[in-house]
């Protein structure tokens, strides 16, 4: 049986964390009521001029630098003329001749070990268009504007992909830079990170390219994952079954994982591009490059570093807490407040995760400040309140980002810390249980758990272990 080889490349749209639109003055905040983000100019209103975003150009650019590209220092827009409802111009004004950076290209690691550069083809600038809503109940459908012109930026990476982890690596590395660099938040279910995989079959050792299909819907990791499969599948079978593969546009429906064909791939000269008559070329000089060269945050790897050898956290924790940008801001500031990076540490890598893993949540998702999680920490440091009680308030904490100081006391939970009062309670159960104490002195060192146990039930687990194990130890001498 013949063997086959996938070959993917994809374009990554990235909506830009800009406060406004790509050529007008308009809201990019996600959602609000249908078409209260507009003006004329993003509506396609005859007349309108637009004006260029000068945040735009700059993540762009802090994005090329981030992935080893070259920066185009007088680059211009083009339009790209297409006809679509949701598209009010009738074109898009994008990149395609001088595209703002080119030749990149970012290493991936695989679960294997294994290191692979992905290269990076262009990274140009564009206009987001509206969005179409469609009627459940009837046969309309609506175009809301709120979307068109948001700006994005499309990374077109090299045929250099060869299975679904691979492209699974690469977006997560990519999505990593982009928000540790603050240019967008790249949350997939909101639509700020779409990707369109561009996917064919070869046989292995064949120098040529197959036929590619590119797949768009893709809203998730796990439904890329699907889509690749299924769509290898399906371009090996129909050339099993001596059939040709087309070159065409399909959809993904990830709850049938089913692709269909939405229209034949147009290339670039189906749009009949031609240089954007409204806008003057972008000339970057040396001295802006170097500015926002100056400006490029920390990335993952030298924060991994720092974090070993500034905080000594171990290699693990500090792999997993770089890994998304929330948590180790959340891991620095929190630091910074209660002087503990290990602790902090302990809590992001145990019930934080634990918790995200439970509600099925991103860690961008996050919504507790630093602030809590450190007033946290210090209860427990001060012994006011033990561990199974912060494990408690840390779910408040979590979920309503509550004060923990002001839940332990609202709820007294603080630790039963009064020796009499408690030394009284543990010598009550240690003569209740005459046969766990007979245990114990007769070598059976497990039995004084129990007694433990006993004694947190009697105090509501609010009595500090330690002390109870050191009162216990003294009575049953």
């Amino acid at each position: 049986m013949r063997q086959y080889e996938t070959v993917i490349g994809l374009e990554v749209h990235v909506e830009l964390a800009t406060k406004t639109k790509i050529f007008c003055g308009c809201s990019t905040e996600f959602g609000g009521e249908p078409n209260s983000h507009t003006c004329p100019v993003c509506t396609g209103m005859p007349g309108s001029l637009p004006v260029l975003n000068k945040q735009v150009v700059e993540y762009a650019i802090a994005v090329g630098l981030a992935t080893n590209c070259t920066i185009t220092q007088n680059c211009k827009f083009d339009r790209k003329n297409y006809f679509y409802p949701d598209n009010p111009q009738n074109y898009q004004i994008s990149q395609l001749y001088l595209p703002i950076c080119r030749d990149g290209g970012i290493e991936i690691a695989l679960e294997n070990g294994e290191k692979k550069t992905i290269g990076i083809h262009e990274i140009h600038m564009e206009e987001d268009a509206g969005k179409l809503i469609h009627d459940e109940w009837g046969e309309n459908s609506m175009v809301d504007f709120n979307r068109s012109g948001v700006p994005l930026i499309e990374i077109v990476s090299e045929p250099d992909m060869r299975s679904g982890e691979e492209v699974v690596a690469y977006l997560d590395k990519l999505r990593m830079i982009i928000q540790y660099l603050g240019a967008s938040d790249c949350k997939l279910q909101e639509g700020s990170m779409r990707a369109d995989v561009n996917l064919s079959v070869r046989e292995v050792g064949a120098e040529e390219f197959g036929t590619r299909t590119e797949m768009k819907n893709l809203n998730s990791f796990k439904a890329i994952q699907r889509a690749i499969e299924a769509e290898r599948e399906r371009q090996i079978d129909l050339i099993e079954s001596g059939e040709k593969v087309v070159q065409e546009t399909r959809r993904w429906d990830d709850n049938k994982e089913y692709s269909y064909a939405m229209r034949s791939k147009e290339d670039a000269q189906d749009y009949r591009y031609f240089p954007e008559p409204d806008l003057v070329p972008v000339v970057i000089s040396d001295q802006w490059l170097q500015e926002i060269r100056d400006r490029q945050p920390e990335l993952r790897a030298e924060k991994l570093e720092r974090y070993k050898s500034e905080f000594k956290i171990p290699d693990y924790d500090a792999g997993i807490i770089t890994a998304h940008k929330k948590l180790a801001d959340i891991f620095e500031e929190t630091t910074a407040i209660c002087h503990l990076p290990k602790k902090v540490s302990n809590w992001l890598m145990g019930e934080t995760m634990r918790l995200l893993k439970e509600h099925e949540m991103e860690a961008e998702e996050l919504s507790f400040s630093p602030e809590n999680l450190a007033k946290l920490i210090l209860l427990v440091e001060d012994r006011a309140i033990n561990n199974s009680v912060a494990k408690e308030v840390f779910e408040k904490i979590f979920g309503e980002n509550a004060d923990p100081e002001r839940y332990v006391e609202e709820h007294g939970l603080k630790t039963v810390a009064d020796d009499g009062a408690l030394r009284a309670t543990i010598e009550k159960i240690v003569s209740e249980n005459p046969q766990s104490v007979e245990d114990y002195r007769n070598g059976k060192k497990k039995a004084i758990g129990f007694l433990v146990g006993q004694t947190m039930k009697a105090t509501q687990g609010k009595a500090d272990p330690g002390m109870v194990n050191q009162i216990l130890a003294e009575l049953l001498q």
